[in-house]
């Protein structure tokens, strides 16, 4: 039997849930879904994680699927009973299911997926060792801070740049670094700034960006949130980016520039620590 998922009310083996062909998140990407990740037994940042998952809902309107006390039941239940200690829960939620038509019926149900995905987070070689980034235009739709699964540009663009050796790309739009294909992208001035962009519908509104930059807070780290050119990312003193799933990441090289001494540096060495620290103290989850 293999993982166990959880499908519109029931908990199932995955190769027994099943949803509709017809389903407006499979034809037109008409659905939102939300990753939290989960780190020796601890679901990290997930108040933040599940506010961005009500935000892109109501901005879609489309209705929360249960109350939020149960979507936390579920995200418990499914990390027992696949015994996940490590990895990442995700959450979808479409509008639901119809004949295929652009405009939709009122009153549809919408269906709500979960799963879970065992996968090793913290202390991979990415974050030891630091990634390369590629610069691309952004050729997403305009309403980037939905959480929407409409993601083929970043899909395209991530190939793109893996086919050209990279790990990852940044986008660029109007001369200006919006952010990775799924991170938000951070750099660190010579004076020690730390610096990425507002939140704009330019950009996804980042949970773990925002946890880093109240640990920024908290320890006594300056930060602007401005937007920042290709240019001023490859020559910074140091630059990182930020996700559920990858935490804190060094970037050490970005485009044919590499940056600093080519090695992640000390302010992104302290703000991994801090952000590690900060979640290994949530408290354990129980079903």
């Amino acid at each position: 039997m293999g993982r166990i998922v959880y499908c519109n009310g029931d908990f199932s083996p995955e190769e027994d849930a099943s949803v509709s062909i017809f389903d407006r998140g499979f034809l037109f990407g008409d659905a939102i879904y939300e990753v939290t990740a989960v780190l020796s037994g601890r679901l990290i940042d997930n108040d933040l994680h599940l506010d961005r998952f009500e935000r892109s809902l109501a901005a879609l309107s489309i209705p929360l699927p249960l109350p939020r006390s149960q979507l936390e039941q579920i995200q418990a239940e499914l990390m027992a009973r696949n015994d996940l200690r490590e990895g990442t829960i995700y959450l979808q939620v479409s509008r639901g299911e119809a004949d295929r038509d652009f405009l939709y019926s009122e009153g549809l149900v919408p269906n709500f997926i979960a799963f879970t995905q065992a996968r090793k987070l913290a202390d991979t070689p990415a974050q030891t060792d630091g990634i390369a980034v590629d610069l691309a235009e952004d050729m997403r739709w305009a309403r980037r801070d939905i959480k929407t699964t409409m993601l083929l540009g970043q899909v395209l663009a991530k190939r793109q740049a893996r086919t050209a050796g990279f790990d990852d790309v940044w986008m660029v739009e109007d001369g200006l670094v919006t952010e990775g294909s799924s991170s938000t992208a951070f750099i660190i001035t010579a004076d020690g700034r730390v610096v990425t962009r507002p939140n704009s519908r330019s950009t996804l509104p980042g949970c773990t960006r925002k946890a880093v930059l109240r640990l920024c807070d908290d320890h006594g780290l300056r930060f602007d949130e401005r937007a920042f050119s290709p240019d001023e990312a490859q020559t910074a003193a140091e630059a990182f980016a930020t996700s559920a799933s990858s935490f804190v990441t060094p970037v050490v090289k970005i485009g044919d520039a590499e940056i600093g001494d080519g090695r992640p540096g000390p302010m992104t060495r302290r703000l991994q620590s801090y952000y590690i620290e900060a979640a290994l103290g949530a408290e354990p989850v129980h079903p």
